[in-house]
């Protein structure tokens, strides 16, 4: 019982979370409406049934689909909306959001509109509960290093609002080092670099995102256990990696909870942490992401509360904010724990 309570309890950090990634179906609906798009499923079970996809390009296929409904600025803002108020319910005090320029400026959708609806939410949410969050701007892995440089470039005005860059898309064939000169450019201009690799792609992959784009973090990275080596050197360097079970589940990463290895790497000190990844699509926020381990792989306290200290670690917040959070996190645990224990 104390596990369920803390989960909902503890403010916690998400640092993994792809904002195209969390529209709901009812959004998507509502939207297609009013845009008048033709969508190829006529009501909500149909949706539903689409999201029993098969792999990550068949996932990616529904996803891309999704976003074509996001059109006009208020669309972007009610997307953005949505999942900051999901963060003030699930106790999300910080949130370092991806999103993904091109798969709207592919379809002609301007950066002044994406960037002004989100940022209309966000200042809302900070103003209204004290949300805070940093934006990762995400290149897609599939398109050009060309692509991925028109973009750098068109995100210029808005770099004040943008914390970091990402890599994202599919993984197979899309090694990191395809975008080595776009991140050391993103580099120079102050922006922190994080990359998915290790999901569907080897530890190789992962090797890459540390050599060849200097990443400041993992996104994923749970197939490096395959390799021994790798883990001393993500153990050594205390490089985060930022896990989403459900995800991996969705997915075919792994079969089923039961065999997801994240205690397991978190038990070896590797500074994993839990995210919810595209949570629309894939059957969970943070919250529900927590509580599937804790049903599944039967997490405990001790566990759980490292998991979500190793967030605050792995954030990009400064080591003073960092700190008050973790203090917090300490303050009440030990005040739910000793009731529970009354």
């Amino acid at each position: 019982m104390s596990v369920k309570k803390l989960i909902s309890a503890l403010p916690k950090v998400e640092l993994h979370l792809h904002i195209e990634g969390s529209l709901e179906p009812d959004l998507l609906m509502e939207l297609a409406d009013k845009h008048q798009i033709n969508l190829p499923y006529s009501n909500l079970e149909q949706i539903n049934l689409a999201y029993n996809f098969e792999d990550l390009q068949s996932f990616l296929d529904l996803y891309y689909l999704g976003a074509s409904v996001l059109i006009d600025e208020d669309d972007f803002y009610q997307l953005m909306w949505r999942y900051l108020c999901k963060c003030k319910e699930d106790n999300v005090v910080h949130t370092e959001i991806m999103f993904d320029p091109q798969t709207h400026t592919e379809r002609g959708i301007d950066f002044s509109v994406f960037m002004s609806g989100f940022l209309r939410a966000l200042n809302q949410a900070e103003a209204e509960w004290g949300q805070s969050h940093h934006l990762i701007m995400s290149f897609l892995r599939h398109l050009s290093e060309e692509s991925a440089f028109d973009t750098l470039a068109a995100a210029n005005p808005y770099l004040e609002h943008i914390h970091a860059v990402g890599l994202d898309s599919s993984e197979l064939g899309n090694p990191p080092g395809k975008f080595t000169r776009v991140f050391e450019s993103a580099g120079k201009l102050g922006l922190k670099r994080v990359a998915h690799a290790g999901e569907e792609g080897p530890p190789e992959y992962i090797w890459s995102a540390i050599n060849d784009l200097n990443v400041d973090r993992i996104d994923h990275g749970v197939r490096c256990v395959e390799d021994p080596a790798l883990v001393d050197h993500l153990i050594t360097h205390n490089m985060p990696l930022t896990v989403c079970p459900l995800s991996n589940i969705k997915l075919c990463v792994f079969d089923n909870m039961q065999q997801h290895n994240i205690l397991e790497m978190l038990n070896q000190e590797l500074l994993v942490t839990v995210n919810a990844d595209d949570p629309s699509y894939f059957g969970g926020y943070l919250n529900d992401n927590y509580a599937a381990m804790h049903e599944a792989l039967e997490m405990d306290e001790k566990e759980l509360i490292k998991l979500i200290k190793n967030s605050f670690k792995a954030s990009f917040l400064s080591q003073e904010t960092k700190q008050h959070w973790i203090q917090q996190v300490d303050n009440i645990s030990n005040s739910i724990l000793y009731e529970s224990t009354d």
